[in-house]
Parts: C-alpha cells; sequence; structure tokens
C-alpha cells in the first residue's frame, strides 16, 4: 500500500506530466454531486457492498452474467458511472497506473468529505479482483432486515468490530433507499390502508413512510431518504433519529434496542466530533478489507472487464 492518496499527488492539471496518479476521483464526484444530490450516499454504499465480497478489489464493478452487479441484492447499487467517468480519464492521462479499488474507495471517502463529513487518510495500491460471482454475494451483504447479531457476525468475519459497526451504519445520514428496503414494517394494501407491524419504530414516522410509499406499492418506483432531517450532509443527525425511533431500516433500529450498542448510539448523538473522529478509525479499516495486493489482481483497462 501507499500511504499517499493517490488523487491529491498530481499537479493542478490532469494534462500535466502524472507523478504516477490523477486527481480524476475528486474531480469527478465533485461534479456528479453538484449535479445529483443523490450521489455520494451511492458511492458510499457502492464501497460497502464491494468490500464486503471479495474485499475491497471492484469486483462489484464488473459486468457479465452470474457478476455480483448481476445478483438481485445489488439491483438498487448505484455510481457505477462516476467511476468509469473517472477510470477513462486516469487511462488517458495515466494508463494502467490506478485500480478501480483505489478509484472506488477513493471516491467514498471524497464523497463523505463533500458531503461536510472528515477528511480521511488511506492507503493506495488496491489491485482489482478478477473473480466476481453472484453467489458469493447474499452470504455476505447486510440486509436491512438483519438483527444486531446477524450484522455483527458478517462485521466480525471482516475483521471489524462492534464499534466499527455503529459507526459505519452512520453512512446512512446521507442516501436514499427503495420502499421495498423497508415495507415490511408495515402493511400497505393497494387502497392505501396502513397497518404498522414493527413496534420497535416511532409509529407516526411509520405511517408517514407508507403513505410516502404509497405510489410505489406496484412498482417500487419510490425512494426515501434514508435520514429526513439533512439528508444530503453528512452529520450525526442518523443517531438523534436512532434515539427517536425513526431509523428507516429494521438493522437501524436494532442498534437502539440492545445495550451492546444503545451507549455509543448516544455518544455520536450528544457529539458529531465524537462521530467523525470513530469514521475515520472504522472507514480507514472498511477500505482495507480483504484487499488484493501483487500477482493477487491485476490493474483493468476498464473497471467493468477483466484484462485479456
Amino acid at each position: 500500500f501507499v500511504t499517499v492518496p493517490i488523487f491529491k499527488t498530481c499537479l493542478n492539471h490532469l494534462q500535466n506530466k502524472c507523478r504516477g496518479s490523477c486527481p480524476a476521483a475528486e474531480i469527478t464526484v465533485r461534479s456528479a454531486s453538484d449535479l445529483d444530490l443523490t450521489i455520494p450516499g451511492k458511492l458510499l454504499r457502492l464501497l460497502f457492498h464491494d468490500c464486503f465480497v471479495e474485499g475491497c478489489d471492484a469486483s462489484i464493478l464488473l459486468q457479465g452474467n452470474g457478476t455480483e452487479r448481476s445478483d438481485p441484492g445489488n439491483t438498487s447499487v448505484d455510481g457505477f458511472a462516476v467511476i468509469d467517468s473517472a477510470k477513462r480519464l486516469l487511462e488517458i492521462f495515466c494508463p494502467e497506473t490506478v485500480s478501480c479499488a483505489d478509484i472506488l474507495a477513493l471516491a467514498a471517502r471524497d464523497a463523505v468529505e463533500y458531503t461536510g463529513g472528515p477528511s480521511v487518510q488511506i492507503p493506495t495500491g488496491r489491485r482489482d479482483g478478477r473473480i466476481s460471482a453472484a453467489a458469493n454475494v447474499r452470504p455476505n451483504i447486510i440486509d436491512t432486515s438483519f438483527t444486531l447479531d446477524e450484522m455483527a457476525k458478517l462485521f466480525f468475519a471482516k475483521g471489524l468490530s462492534m464499534d466499527d459497526l455503529v459507526t459505519l451504519s452512520g453512512g446512512h445520514t446521507i442516501g436514499k433507499s427503495h420502499c421495498s428496503s423497508f415495507n415490511d414494517r408495515f402493511k400497505l394494501d393497494l387502497n392505501g390502508n396502513v397497518t404498522v407491524i414493527d413496534s420497535s419504530q416511532d409509529q407516526q414516522y411509520a405511517v408517514q413512510l407508507s403513505k410516502m410509499c404509497a405510489a410505489g406499492v406496484r412498482d417500487d418506483s419510490i425512494t426515501v431518504n434514508n435520514d429526513p432531517g439533512t439528508p444530503f450532509q453528512f452529520d450525526n443527525q442518523y443517531y438523534k433519529i436512532l434515539l427517536e425511533h425513526k431509523g428507516l431500516f429494521q438493522s437501524d433500529s436494532a442498534l437502539v434496542n440492545d445495550n451492546r450498542t444503545l451507549s455509543k448510539v448516544v455518544e455520536f448523538a450528544n457529539s458529531q466530533d465524537g462521530f467523525f473522529e470513530s469514521w475515520v478509525v472504522s472507514f480507514l479499516k472498511l477500505s482495507i478489507v480483504g484487499v488484493k495486493t501483487g500477482d493477487e489482481g491485476e490493474i483493468r483497462q476498464s473497471c467493468s472487464m477483466p484484462n485479456r
């Protein structure tokens, strides 16, 4: 690994001779986010789904039948175009130098900083994986209906702790989610009648969500902000919402329904600085889960297909 972020070691202009890297990801993230405020949340989620399956090796970016990207569990994952755009720039000015895995990790890092979150120094030097199998997705990603024990088991398997689980769940402070990812918490019939199922969620909030999702009950076309307060700002509002029992997912509510995690939620709700300090540590750990180096991988010329 190299300890200096690759997108901040170039000269100011892409046309200048590349010193091993280019600022394409940072430029692309900011440009895309200026046009679409949902981009940062998408990039952060994309990194999670990549790192938890086969490690942080950009295997989720590979296209084709039977790949991770083709699995129904990744249907709503987005942000691929941002990574592809950065890669195209890099291949023009710095060919065969920067891996897609590094681009993805740094783009997610920059997305957090762009939305007001802390700056994180992460190592580079990841190689791109050659293996991408849909069968590996479901056993390795967190489902929004998971209990705390189910989430902790997966996190522990990736070398992440319970504190990392609470901290990285704070990524839900930005982004949007389809109604299908949380509508098991209430029952909504075709006539718009609501029955609240999950008593751990604030009842008024559940009714509000059900009404927002009503228009998409047949096709799941509606998305809802993960954080109803400050949906495009990376802050500690997520934890305050949890204490009000207004977590969007069952997996969110699980954090305040268990004494193993409740104290950390309260700590972060009371201190954004504390949350940010913990985020720096936990995000770094996430970004190096199962990384490939040396002969373990390659540097793809295109993020959507392996080299030939």
